[in-house]
């Protein structure tokens, strides 16, 4: 049998005859490339918004550090005033009660002056 150039040109060729199933497949891998990069860009954008609460989870907790420790400061600092406080009311008592024995030991001090004026 003699092929003639013609002839094989004008014979359809393989790849033509499957040109539609193979668009077909290449279409479908094409999409499934596309579905896996779409999936891995969500997972990698949740990988980084789980960063992102990460540092912002540690960025609250150093910040509930620092008003904690603030906080004890403030509370240490108060306990201090108050004893304080409590010291010089005690001794304000104490001068008070000195005052008043002072005012009752003596009552000529009282008549005297009222027989002066």
């Amino acid at each position: 049998m003699c092929m003639c150039p013609e002839l094989l040109q004008s014979l359809p060729r393989c790849s033509t005859v499957l040109r539609g199933r193979r668009l077909k497949r290449f279409n479908v891998q094409v999409l499934r490339l596309n579905r896996m990069r779409r999936s891995r860009r969500t997972r990698n954008e949740s990988k980084d918004r789980a960063m992102i609460m990460v540092g912002v989870k540690t960025e609250m907790e150093i910040k509930n550090w620092k008003l904690y420790m603030l906080n004890k400061s403030i509370i240490q600092e108060n306990e201090k005033l108050r004893n304080k406080a409590l010291l010089l009311h005690q001794e304000n008592q104490a001068l008070l009660s000195q005052l008043q024995n002072k005012f009752k030991t003596s009552p000529n001090n009282n008549n005297n002056n009222n027989n002066k004026h």
